[in-house]
């Protein structure tokens, strides 16, 4: 007999709607990363954001009482717990916060996008599943894209940035973030079946706040230096795309299979190039719009691959 508890049942609009509020937050995430490039440093900013959504999630999750009987988190939980903290919240901020001081906001939502390959990817390596003909025809579909996408790519800097690096190593840091990203999304999956999505982004969140503490003599300085209305959006970044966007994504996980949670969240990068255009006059390039089509097409065609177990089948997109 499992003891598990039932999830309960909701109205059939709420997981459309949890998901729906979770792209328009995400995808606006990109572009105030972008913008922020030039008053914070990648690891000051992931500080920042963090530490808002961490008060913001925390006064929530009081508000509702602490987790108690099943749905308090087992000395097994606090592992992936802390792990999805360190990867997700933490590495995986840092990693795009410098990724976008390189490439535009469209370009990093579209690499970010290659998230559910290396999902399918690791269910293979870890979780039991074929490697496929199918699979191996996705990821090389996907990476083809990403390659497309750092050739295309060229002196791109944030603007008010004098980073010169070459934009390749800004795809690899997009990169960086998929893979936290994914490893993070087939560790959460369990949880959500027991533990309370905004419990579980409170405690994540904190832990990433945790990590990044390193960076608080550099937020501290840059709060000092920045114009109010940087100040403003990092505060946005932390309320919404941080406490507000992975607590609807949570669930939306919880509610909706991962599968058809997949096809909404493709709307992600077309989001975030239209927000790029209106508020920082910047598009990608010509040649990284074919691979970002080339790299979706590898996604659905490695999403066809069969998941006989429930928890590999999280396939889901990542936030910013």
């Amino acid at each position: 007999m499992s003891d598990a508890a039932p999830v309960p049942t909701v109205p059939r609009w709420l997981p459309l709607a949890a998901i729906g509020v979770t792209l328009l937050f995400w995808a606006s995430a990109f572009v105030a990363i972008r913008h922020l490039a030039a008053d914070f440093t990648p690891g000051a900013l992931s500080l920042g954001r963090l530490l808002v959504g961490s008060l913001c999630l925390g006064v929530v999750a009081l508000a509702q009482g602490l987790p108690t009987g099943e749905a308090r988190p087992r000395r097994a939980d606090w592992l992936p717990v802390l792990a999805i903290g360190v990867l997700w919240f933490g590495v995986y901020n840092v990693a795009l916060n410098a990724g976008e001081r390189l490439v535009d906001a469209g370009t990093a939502s579209m690499l970010i996008q290659v998230a559910p390959v290396l999902i399918a990817l690791l269910a293979a390596l870890f979780l039991g599943e074929r490697f496929t003909t199918t699979l191996a025809l996705g990821l090389a579909l996907s990476f083809g894209g990403v390659a497309l996408i750092a050739a295309s790519s060229h002196g791109s800097g944030a603007p008010g940035t004098s980073d010169d690096a070459s934009p390749v190593l800004g795809v690899a840091l997009c990169l960086l973030a998929a893979v936290v990203y994914a490893v993070s999304v087939v560790l959460q999956k369990p949880l959500m079946g027991r533990l309370k999505a905004v419990h579980v982004t409170w405690m994540a969140c904190t832990t990433g706040a945790v990590v990044c503490l390193p960076f608080a003599g550099d937020l501290v300085r840059q709060v000092g230096d920045a114009p109010t209305s940087s100040l403003l959006w990092l505060v946005y970044l932390g309320v919404f795309p941080t406490a507000v966007a992975f607590t609807t994504y949570a669930v939306a996980l919880r509610h909706t299979s991962a599968s058809r949670l997949g096809v909404t969240t493709y709307l992600v990068p077309p989001i975030t190039i239209v927000l790029g255009l209106v508020f920082l006059g910047e598009a990608p390039p010509a040649l990284a719009y074919v691979g970002g089509v080339t790299a979706l097409v590898g996604v659905a065609v490695a999403r066809r691959v069969p998941r006989p177990r429930a928890s590999a089948e999280v396939a889901a997109r990542p936030p910013s």
